[in-house]
């Protein structure tokens, strides 16, 4: 037996079962077998009374006797087999659908039995269907901790219960000594105080005791962590050893006029060490990776701003791509507006620009008159090339796909430094594990005189004195948001539920004392920079809009944000969408209205949205909620698919594991010491040519 070995051939398996198995459970060799881990344990030193049963659906043991045993004929000529079981406290039907005259004959009348199943109850009185029966006198003297196995009642039905599954995994298991081998180095183990990984296998299948389960569980998820978190640091090793890029030595007179004169505000602490972190990367003849993560409002484009005047002192371009339009013209005209009173030319490509103006564009950057620019997928047109591309900034990477991002690398013979943006907050576990290759930088500090934004919930009842609020604030010269939710799948009934609302607010706000208008995702782009410039500009009051806006209106005088429905979005959606007011200086607030039944699950959101305006703890909860892949985003393809570790709830150890390889490739960078060779052999075995995680030769 290996690890490849096809489960057909194991003992009690065969073809048959083999292929309902696999159908089932995708459980196709010993390694998958060793692999399908006991979602529990059943304590068999544990017995329970048939009088002390009081609820249904409990996994129980019970010692007695059956005293009856008879064919039950019903619907339509079916039969079923039916018993009478007694402990001396009370009787327990015993049921059995799917039987054979052979099992009949099996089952021990009138002797002492343990059973093991689910209870069921049905017309106030309890049962068993197929129980698991065992013989007082086989029963083992020194019993462990039985596993009880993922399971579904199209296998149960065919034979395959936890009986079988325990029978075959402990065959597996009995030949642990020539299937695993140890992966971990014996003073690693020591320090961290780690099981070995044939007692971990041995252990988490069928466990001495509690305590024994619970170190090889630890063990199971730190080796899952450590050699995720070993791939992703070998990149980063290989990266800093041979990935080329161009110094940026001179801090000079862009950057410097810049900062002296042009500086609209003062640089929090925290963009002050984010952005020498930058430095530091750029002065090195190595390409910067870096991950600079800010909450809405947190001042990002500032220090990408700052960055790219560092590249064009050092006599390179930069470029800045957004994936919506509505987010490059944002960060265009953030970046242009702050750039007005200085020589540096920053231009706008997207889909929508216009040819001869793009041909003006393609000119300049080829010709290297052009140091800034800022765009969406179009920049990534062959077309469109650089002169000498030093810098490459890309915000919310998740939205683009690896290939896309390869692109624009390759716009430049040295491969420009990359500094990746996220306004979406990343759960710790999540920023150690799926962004170990780059370093990660955080603007966790709001700009000075921010007012934290105040979070309401609302219902219908509620509804007039929203109204009545909003009517105050607009009489204070301030300005409102009402959003809709997408409902439906459909863009028409979408469309229909948005003027729906666009009318019921015209008539609440009614002309000429109230001025309201309208931004939808079926408009033209030129139609909505007119209506979110129409509103900047303070010509209207009020804004309904679905959730084009979540990105890219930027109105400072806009105080309410009325989120409709608002137990419809998702918790990243709705602090997305809050981050369009508290943008100046006055007090700002935002209100969730909801009706009036809430899932568990709506109400926990909507009370984190009102407790916090932290989306770094806003993004642990929605991770809770939503689980790691949804907050990554449809683009992250190739997730590992971790079978022990959980990146919800297992943060300690992938902190450990990341401290853990971190020191080790300090001591080893290429695992190349006597004491790291079986360590290397594994990972090169189980890993290269199967991810893009790690270099190693």
């Amino acid at each position: 037996m290996t690890l490849d070995t096809s489960i057909e051939f194991l003992k009690g398996i065969g073809t048959e079962r083999a292929k309902l198995i696999a159908n089932v459970l995708d459980i196709r060799t010993v390694e998958d077998f060793l692999h399908f881990f006991p979602i529990r344990y059943l304590d068999k030193s544990k017995v329970y009374k048939i009088a002390d049963i009081k609820e249904d659906n409990l996994e129980i043991q019970l010692k007695g006797r059956i005293t009856e045993l008879q064919e039950i004929t019903y619907a339509k000529g079916k039969k079923r087999l039916s018993g009478k079981f007694t402990d001396g406290t009370g009787t327990l039907d015993l049921v059995w659908f799917q039987y054979s005259n052979w099992m009949k004959e099996q089952i021990p009348v009138n002797r002492e039995i343990y059973i093991f199943g689910r209870v069921q109850e049905f017309n106030h009185s309890f049962s068993m269907p197929h129980p698991e029966i065992e013989l007082e006198d086989k029963k083992s003297a020194e019993e462990r901790l039985r596993p009880i196995y993922p399971s579904s009642e199209k296998l149960t039905k065919r034979g395959l219960n936890q009986k079988f599954f325990q029978t075959v995994q402990a065959n597996i298991i009995s030949q642990i000594p020539h299937l695993i081998e140890e992966n971990l180095p014996v003073s690693l183990m020591k320090s961290l105080k780690l099981m070995s990984r044939q007692q971990a296998y041995l252990n988490i299948h069928f466990p001495q005791n509690a305590d024994f389960a619970k170190h090889a569980d630890r063990r199971l998820k730190f080796e899952e962590a450590f050699f995720f978190q070993l791939g992703y640091g070998l990149k980063k090793n290989y990266n800093k050893s041979f990935t080329i890029g161009n110094p940026f030595p001179i801090v000079g007179k862009n950057f410097n006029n810049f900062y002296e004169n042009f500086l609209p505000f003062e640089l929090t602490n925290a963009q002050k060490r984010v952005l020498k972190e930058i430095r530091n990367d750029l002065k090195k003849p190595i390409q910067m990776n870096r991950l600079l993560q800010g909450d809405v409002g947190s001042g990002k484009t500032m220090v990408a701003l700052l960055a790219m005047l560092l590249a064009m002192d050092n006599g390179f371009q930069s470029c800045m791509m957004a994936p919506t339009e509505i987010l490059a013209t944002q960060h265009f005209n953030s970046i242009a507006d702050l750039l007005k009173e200085t020589d540096v030319k920053v231009r706008l490509l997207t889909g929508s620009t216009k040819t001869a103006e793009r041909k003006v564009i393609h000119e300049e950057l080829l010709n290297g008159e052009l140091s800034i620019l800022v765009g969406t997928h179009a920049v990534l047109e062959d077309i469109v090339r650089f002169k000498n591309l030093g810098l490459a900034i890309i915000d919310e990477q998740h939205r683009f796909g690896v290939a896309q991002r390869a692109k624009l690398w390759a716009k430049n013979k040295i491969a420009p430094h990359i500094l990746v943006m996220t306004a979406t907050p990343i759960p710790r576990t999540l920023a150690m594990s799926y962004y170990s290759d780059l370093d990660v930088s955080v603007i966790d500090e709001m700009p000075v005189g921010r007012k934290p934004i105040i979070t309401a919930h609302r219902r219908e009842k509620d509804r007039n004195s929203v109204y009545g609020f909003a009517k105050e604030e607009i009489a204070k010269g301030r300005q409102v948001y009402f959003v809709y939710p997408l409902i439906e799948e459909s863009e028409t009934l979408d469309y229909k539920n948005l003027m729906e609302g666009f009318e019921h607010i015209s008539e609440i706000f009614p002309l000429p004392d109230y001025n309201t208008t309208m931004l939808h995702g079926k408009m033209k782009p030129d139609e909505k920079d007119a209506a979110m410039n129409y509103f900047a500009k303070g010509k209207a009051d009020i804004m309904v809009a679905t959730t084009v806006i979540e990105v890219g209106v930027n109105v400072p005088n806009a105080s309410v944000m009325v989120i409709e429905s608002a137990e419809r979005f998702g918790l990243s959606q709705l602090h997305q969408l809050r981050g369009r007011v508290g943008r100046g200086a006055e007090q700002s607030y935002c209100i969730l209205m909801t009706g009036d039944k809430l899932s568990t699950e709506s109400r926990k959101r909507i009370k984190t949205m009102c407790e916090t305006n932290d989306g770094f703890k806003i993004s642990e909860v929605d991770m809770q909620l939503r689980g790691p892949g949804d907050i990554l985003g449809t683009q992250q393809s190739g997730m590992v698919d971790f079978k022990r570790l959980d990146l919800v709830n297992d943060g300690n150890i992938i902190k450990a594991a990341k401290e853990t390889v971190e020191h080790l490739l300090k001591i080893d960078g290429n695992l190349q010491l006597p004491e790291h060779q079986s360590l290397r052999n594994y990972y090169v075995k189980q890993y290269k040519g199967k991810n893009k995680w790690g270099k190693i030769s």
